[in-house]
This record gives structure tokens, sequence and C-alpha cells, in this order.
């Protein structure tokens, strides 16, 4: 039985099998903790049911692609992970470009479905602290609409932080994606929630993943989060993928559609603040 009222050092110890000489003094999660050899490692607490279960297969599903690097897994039970610390450095454009062609192999090992979870994930998975459904299809405009769409305009219109009558717009997006996906692609490997607070620079050159909300998806999801948030030598980043994999034909015209997904998260998760951001990409994905 799992104590909740351990600190992460004891965790720690606990996961790892290793004694713990000290930690940096946190008030949250993730925690870092220094084991007795002097490694430093990371204690995460999952914050919903399943949530653990969720990212650990998920950094070892994006980790199997032997494509873009992840913290490795240190031990983990319902509630508590341990992950290598990872030491960062700056954003650097040769590490940016590596990144991206890297990216474009973490793609192309592909996943079984759309909304397909990694292996030993639960359907019922997360995209930082909202829900999300990992349900298989095998139509992604169809899939993206009742699975990364809809469901989150209905919890945002359910708090009140979008209005009845603005939900008409995600709607018709909606009726129109077969129209505005662009040419068929096969499910890729996705993080899932690329933005650039899940990437670290690291101080060897080479970049981590962290944070996956891994599933199958389309790739253009992963390229258009990296840009909504803005991340450092995003054009290197591209340049980098193209040279591994090309971009199909009038990607940079589908950028705000993929970039619904992860603001109407964020319309649920933090309010009003996000609608009008959500709500104007809508408007641009339908004109193109």
């Amino acid at each position: 039985m799992v104590n909740r009222d351990e600190d992460p050092g004891q965790v720690a110890s606990r996961l790892t099998g290793r004694p713990v000489t000290g930690a940096r003094r946190s008030s949250g999660s993730p925690a870092e903790v220094l084991l007795d050899d002097g490694t430093p490692v990371m204690v995460k607490r999952g914050d919903g049911p399943g949530a653990v279960r969720a990212e650990v297969a998920g950094l070892r599903w994006l980790a199997a692609a032997d494509a873009v690097r992840v913290p490795a897994v240190l031990g983990h039970d319902e509630r508590w992970m341990v992950t290598e610390r990872v030491p960062t450095g700056s954003p650097d454009p040769d590490a940016a470009l590596n990144f991206g062609q890297a990216l474009a192999r973490l793609h192309a090992a592909g996943a079984a479905r759309f909304g397909s979870s990694p292996p030993d994930g639960p359907e019922d998975a997360y995209i930082g602290l909202a829900p999300m459904r990992n349900a298989p299809g095998a139509d992604w405009p169809r899939w993206y609409a009742e699975h990364r769409v809809l469901p989150y305009v209905r919890g945002a219109v359910d708090r009140g932080t979008l209005r009845p009558a603005e939900a008409t717009v995600f709607e018709r997006v909606c009726a129109r994606l077969p129209e505005l996906a662009g040419p068929a692609e096969p499910p890729a490997r996705l993080h899932g929630d690329l933005w650039n607070g899940n990437v670290l620079w690291g101080a060897d050159g080479e970049v981590r993943l962290i944070d996956p909300a891994a599933h199958g998806g389309h790739r253009e999801t992963d390229l258009a989060m990296l840009r909504l948030f803005g991340c450092p030598h995003l054009d290197r980043v591209l340049a980098g993928y193209r040279q591994v994999t090309p971009l199909a034909d009038g990607w940079r015209d589908r950028v705000a559609l993929h970039q619904l997904f992860p603001l109407l998260v964020h319309v649920v998760l933090f309010g009003r603040g996000y609608a009008e951001q959500a709500l104007a990409a809508a408007r641009e994905a339908l004109t193109g």
C-alpha cells in the first residue's frame, strides 16, 4: 500500500532502492532529490487516477522509437514516478536541427491507429491536468473532431468559459474537417503535448522531451504545438524535420487547425482568457 504522506525523498528511496542524501526545497511536484551516490533525480506525483501509468507508458513508448531522447524512468507506482534529472543548457541552433531530425524519426515510428494508447497505457489519460481519452479511430478528421475538439468545446461551454453561440464556430470546423485536413497521413507516434515547456535543451547539446500525452495522431499536431507558445530556433527544428521527412503541401495553412486541440484544452483548464485565441484559430482554419 502506498503511503500518501511520504515526502519526495522517501519516495525516491523506496522506488529506486537507493538511500537519499538530500532534497532541494520544493513545495510542489516535481521535486529534485539527491541519491547517495550524488545522482540527482526528479520525483513527480500523479495528479489523477492513472496519470502516472499514462506518463510512464508514454515515456517508454517514445523511448522505444530510438529517436528523440526522454528521461529514463527509474521507478514508479500508481501515484509517484522517479526519473533521471536532465542538466539543461541554452537552446542551440545545432541542437534544434538535430531535434527536428529526431522528431521526424519519432513520428515515423508510427502507431497502430489514431488515438492508440502507448502499450500498457490507459485509454483514459491526460494532457496536463485535463482528461484526454485515447479512443482509437481509423479516420483522422472524424477522430480529431470526436476526441480532440468537440469534448473540450463541450467542457468549456459547461464551465461557462465558452458561450454556446461560439461553439458553433468549432462545430463548423469539424463538419468541414475532411476537406480541411489535407492529404491522408498514417498515424504518427506523437508526444502529444509538445509545447516549449516540455522541451529540455540538455547541457550536452541534446534535446529531451518530458511530460508526454503520447498517442497515435497526426504529425502536424506536434509541430503546431511547438509553434503555439514559441520554440527557440523553430526554423532550424523544421529544417531538420524536413531533411528526414517532407511535410505535406499546405501544412502551414493547417497550423491553426491543429492548434485547436491545445487551445481548447487551455480554455477548459485556464478559462476565458484563451477563448478568443481558440476562436481566432477556428476562424483561420475555416478560411485557410
